[in-house]
């Protein structure tokens, strides 16, 4: 058995699941719903609904019509334009955000936000009063002692796996001296107040209710906080290390109770890889028969106690083309509850930012055009809502503001980059044909090729509507043609355009452009009085600096094209998908470029940017 490290013991990290979130924020829009069933439909499905309405008997990915059969009073409320929920989820990420001190909290999806508190918790560990533990005060900022709240520090919040005591006997009080496990449980006390406090402030400030799991990493919260819900919290309370070797610990019998496919980072296609290995069955799922016996799920412990099971033969089982080396060693730690993965810094960019949407059937290149053309409108607005910000220096464009209403123009003139994207990525899950016996084989490959963003996105003059046009027929169509180079034949369930591998815009601490800031300076000393005498030439100075500083935040990545494979998303813990998908990873991480590129006739090497003038140069000397 794979045991924690003892480092890992020593932190504490919380998972948060906005209950019901779509709906919920319907619900904040108006009041008035919330005693109401509310449903949220996408396309001819609901992709949530309140507790009113589960009450009700409906639920997730339920057809509509079967949905307003079983309910008929029913509200349904269309939710393709995510923007309300884009707008809502980033509003409380903020929120969380500000409470943080080590500045490590991750969005995952639109519902849900890991946070590691284990910097609050060891600060608070040191101002506790042994001697009066009942009467605790949590400090809630380090430079302000008055900040916090009150709480009793022998009791636990919410509930606990597995179930102990609620509270301690004056007897049982640890102390700086006790053991390490007593220690332990007693930051997991501290963590479990904190936990109600922010959901309290969610609830209170925000109007929205949520579900909190509290552990040593992220698999474990995350899994921990699915036991009790709606507006509750679980801890995975110590021991976390078997107190011998004849006996179990809280981890294990925790993480053994669940179904193989539903541990995060396992998924679906590798859970059924390992089950149809441990069961010794073929791989019938992916054939698309599904009978009684390939419903029944493989337990944990199932794959954890099978003979021979360890990381090499997972290595072996799951190992291969599309998959990193060491999969094996990282699957066998979530089977074991160990999860290295570090809870992110928070960021001021995405680094993806992409839009995607299923279909029935798709097979015409006059249809994809329209698609294209649809995702590529969605993604150009995400792109200036997240990586651009207005800029407050920019005195007409204040003057406007405080007038009405600005034109589109005038708002996308007066905005300024806060990251550039250097890479744009084309990705489709081609159907496969159906099989001789009638049955087509069931795929989570997806085909993608990636090019050098395009420079026509960076024209904040121009409208979004001329932008998007020349991005669909410039870029996108061709490079459809190049990944499905077939006129006919294909049948496409997915389509996804992404930009990837942000590269943020230099500014200094308060957040201001330092390439601004260097231009102005330089036509304030162009435009002084007093000069020296050693004059120097125009392109050359405090002006190259600013010319430096952009070539540094240069937009332009990799000088070629790739196709890769992907074999779905099972490996990574996925963001929070919807029948019409808008991931907004930030976890995800992008490819890692290179931004130099070497003439082929001179052997200069120069930014990607700048080599298409000077293979002009090179073609017209004069």
């Amino acid at each position: 058995m794979e045991k924690i490290n003892q480092g890992d013991l020593e932190k504490a990290q919380s998972a948060k699941d906005y209950d019901a979130f779509y709906a919920s924020v319907i619900e904040n829009e108006n009041p008035s719903l919330k005693s109401l069933p509310l449903a949220v439909q996408q396309k001819h499905i609901i992709v949530t609904c309140n507790y009113e309405a589960r009450r009700r008997g409906l639920h997730k990915l339920q057809l509509i019509k079967e949905a307003k059969k079983r309910c008929p009073d029913v509200v349904i409320v269309l939710g393709e334009d995510l923007t309300r929920f884009r707008n809502a989820s980033k509003d409380l990420y903020n929120f969380l955000r500000d409470f943080s001190w080590s500045g490590k909290v991750e969005r995952l999806g639109f519902d849900e936000v890991f946070m590691d508190t284990t910097t609050m918790i060891d600060y608070n560990m040191e101002l506790l009063n042994y001697r009066n533990l009942s009467h605790s005060f949590f400090h809630l900022k380090q430079d302000d002692p008055t900040v916090g709240f009150s709480y009793d520090a022998t009791v636990m919040c919410g509930n606990e796996y597995p179930t102990s005591s609620a509270c301690l006997s004056s007897s049982a009080l640890p102390t700086p001296a006790s053991p390490g496990s007593d220690r332990r449980m007693l930051r997991f006390r501290l963590a479990s107040h904190l936990g109600q406090y922010l959901r309290h402030q969610l609830d209170e400030q925000k109007g929205y209710t949520s579900t909190v799991g509290i552990s040593i990493n992220k698999l474990l919260s995350k899994l921990i906080g699915e036991v009790h819900k709606p507006k509750a919290q679980t801890t995975l309370v110590p021991s976390y290390i078997p107190p011998s070797s004849d006996e179990e610990s809280n981890v294990t019998q925790f993480i053994d109770s669940h179904e193989i496919r539903r541990i995060p980072g396992i998924g679906c296609k590798l859970g059924q890889k390992i089950r149809d290995h441990v069961l010794g069955r073929p791989e019938i799922f992916d054939a698309g028969l599904v009978t009684e016996s390939t419903k029944k799920g493989l337990l944990v412990r199932d794959v954890r106690l099978f003979p021979g099971m360890g990381p090499h033969l997972l290595e072996d089982l799951l190992g291969g083309p599309g998959f990193p080396r060491g999969v094996g060693q990282k699957i066998w730690g979530l089977i074991n509850g160990i999860d290295e993965t570090e809870v992110g810094k928070a960021r001021k960019v995405p680094r993806q930012i992409s839009i995607e949407d299923s279909y029935t059937r798709l097979d015409n290149i006059k249809e994809v055009k329209t698609e294209l053309q649809r995702l590529a409108d969605s993604l150009l607005r995400r792109v200036y809502l997240d990586l651009t910000e207005v800029d407050d220096e920019d005195n007409s464009y204040c003057q406007e503001a405080e007038e009405g209403q600005p034109s589109a123009d005038q708002v996308n003139f007066s905005r300024r980059w806060l990251a550039h994207p250097r890479t744009l990525r084309l990705t489709t899950r081609p159907r496969p044909p159906v099989n001789s016996d009638g049955i087509r084989t069931r795929t989570y490959n997806r085909i993608s090729r990636s090019i050098p963003m395009p420079t026509l996105i960076f024209n904040l003059k121009e409208t979004r509507e001329v932008l998007v046009d020349k991005l669909v027929i410039e870029t996108l169509v061709p490079l459809f043609q190049k990944l499905h180079p077939e006129k006919s034949g294909w049948n496409l369930s997915l389509v996804n355009i992404a930009v990837v591998n942000m590269v943020e815009t230099a500014t200094d601490d308060r957040g201001r452009d330092i390439g601004k800031m260097f231009k102005r300076q330089a036509n304030a000393l162009q435009n002084s009085k007093v000069q020296e005498k050693d004059v120097m030439p125009p392109g050359k100075g405090l002006g190259t600096i600013h010319d430096q500083i952009d070539e540094s935040s240069s937009p332009i990545p990799a000088n070629q094209t790739e196709i890769c494979l992907r074999h779905g998303s099972e490996e990574e813990i996925p963001p929070t998908q919807t029948s019409l998908n808008a991931e907004y990873a930030w976890d995800s991480e992008g490819e890692d470029l290179n931004l130099g590129e070497t003439c082929a006739t001179c052997g200069s090497v120069m930014p990607y940017f700048a080599m298409a003038a000077h293979e002009r140069f090179h073609l017209n000397p004069e």
